[in-house]
């Protein structure tokens, strides 16, 4: 199963946190098991040193692993981080990130993604996470 476009734009804009929504992501992607997000760059979201901040692309792993699941699931389902682990390799700066997540597994009640975070433009790694999440739906 995959959702259209507009659909994941929904399902975003109807089940995040307001501040989760000022980090402005979009859905570039939505496909059986992946779904890709775009971070737009924002001063507000730099760091000292210019990089962008490691917690608004734990941020923008999580919420684009909601995406993946939904999509492979064909629509939105409630669900619950249970795990999520970062590694940061490059600094991000003046640019967009791509947040790419592909599902690893998807059961009846859990779901495991791996998510690749890359400066537009770079095929170079900037940071990478993998998410557990528990489906409640």
């Amino acid at each position: 199963m995959t959702l259209p476009l507009a659909e994941a734009e929904k399902i975003l804009a109807d089940n995040f946190a307001p501040w989760v929504l000022d980090l402005g992501l979009s859905v570039v992607e939505a496909g059986e098991l992946h779904a890709v997000l775009r971070l737009p760059w924002s001063d507000r979201l730099a760091r000292e040193g210019g990089g962008i901040s490691g917690q608004a692309l734990m941020a923008a792993a999580d919420t684009a692993t909601v995406i993946a699941v939904s999509s492979a699931r064909g629509a939105f389902i409630p669900m619950t981080t249970v795990q999520q682990s970062s590694t940061f390799q490059r600094a991000v700066m003046g640019s967009d990130v791509l947040v790419d997540a592909r599902i690893t597994k998807l059961g009846k009640r859990m779901a495991f993604a791996d998510i690749t975070m890359t400066a537009e433009g770079s095929e170079d790694v900037a940071a990478r996470a993998s998410t557990v999440y528990a489906l409640l739906g």
